[in-house]
């Protein structure tokens, strides 16, 4: 039992990082744009989060915990929405390759994100790796509410942010399919250039679509840092790896919020499954950490087959919009 209850723990942790990648990427392919730079886009939001927790603590000599939050929070998102007004910039105004453009971010947000960490550990005295226990300390606490257990432990030990992700995307569910302006944004996904016809101006949504996916999925870099590996920053290529997890989840999740949540936490079970089956070699290990990505290449060919509309990813997705063809 306490290995389960330590297998789901983890499962929900791993989950939350690429939940919120994965959220980012859908609102922004619901626009009509592939973002492939998302990878590089939870790097920025690493790092933002690092950097501003890090001048708070250190420099600043700031002892608030919420304060340090609050700042950390707000600095993730900006450094990640400039990642995506990047990618916006370069793919609907200069209608760069959305592909070549994404796999461009994601290499720019990995040594922008590197380059910052390491002149973070100078600043540090450039011994071991960066801390920012106090912000830290936020991002990890939780209130049991009362329920003690292993049900009241796997429920609500976590902190804040694991639960913020599910409130995203049942928001974002709402959003795309009950109100005025998330419909409008999936007709400039599915038909740019009937929705311009309609009057809705395709270049301002896809702008906000982008720049808000991008910002949300800086969250889950955020949440890596500070509250998966406890407030600190390692140059490894953990974060990269993770986004691509969050891409191939939009697709695990049909394009759907709420798919999301439950398939980001089966991705964690399967990829953190190893640890608990005794006498695995290093190659049955990898082939572990493989598996959610096998699983995304079934959904892909069960949903093909089966053919069904609500399923398919946007029609213009991947395709840059020329307003003068219409």
């Amino acid at each position: 039992m306490a290995q389960l209850l330590s297998l789901l723990n983890s499962a929900i942790a791993f989950g939350t990082v690429i939940m919120l990648g994965s959220l980012g990427e859908t609102l922004i392919e619901k626009s009509g744009n592939l973002n492939l730079g998302i990878p590089g886009i939870m790097y920025l939001g690493g790092i933002g989060g690092m950097i501003a927790a890090f001048f708070y603590e250190c420099v600043g000599g700031g002892k608030s915990p919420i304060v340090g939050l609050i700042l950390s929070f707000l600095c993730s998102m900006a450094f990640a929405a400039a990642g995506g007004l990047i990618y916006a910039f370069l793919t609907i105004t200069l209608r760069a390759n959305q592909n070549v453009t994404g796999l461009t971010l994601t290499i720019f947000g990995g040594g922008v994100a590197n380059f910052f960490g390491a002149s973070l550990n100078t600043l540090a005295g450039g011994v071991g790796q960066i801390s920012t226990p106090i912000t830290s300390s936020a991002y990890i606490a939780y209130t049991p509410l009362g329920f003690k257990g292993v049900l009241g432990k796997l429920i609500f030990g976590h902190g804040f942010m694991v639960y913020l992700a599910i409130v995203i995307a049942i928001l974002m569910s709402y959003f795309l399919n009950k109100t005025r302006t998330g419909l409008n944004l999936r007709a400039v996904g599915e038909n740019p250039g009937t929705a311009d016809a309609a009057g809705i101006n395709v270049t301002k949504y896809k702008y906000i679509g982008i720049i808000c996916g991008s910002a949300i999925a800086g969250l889950g870099g955020l949440f890596y840092t500070m509250d998966y590996i406890k407030g600190t920053w390692a140059n490894d290529a953990v974060i990269e790896g993770l986004g691509w997890l969050a891409v191939a989840l939009v697709i695990f999740g049909t394009w759907k919020p709420l798919n999301s949540i439950w398939g980001a936490y089966l991705f964690g079970f399967v990829y953190w499954a190893y640890l608990y089956i005794p006498g695995l070699n290093r190659s049955s290990i990898e082939l572990f950490k493989m598996l959610p990505y096998v699983i995304t290449l079934i959904v892909l060919i069960a949903v093909s087959l089966r053919k069904r509309r609500e399923n398919q990813p946007p029609a213009s997705l991947g395709l840059s919009y020329f307003r003068e063809e219409r």
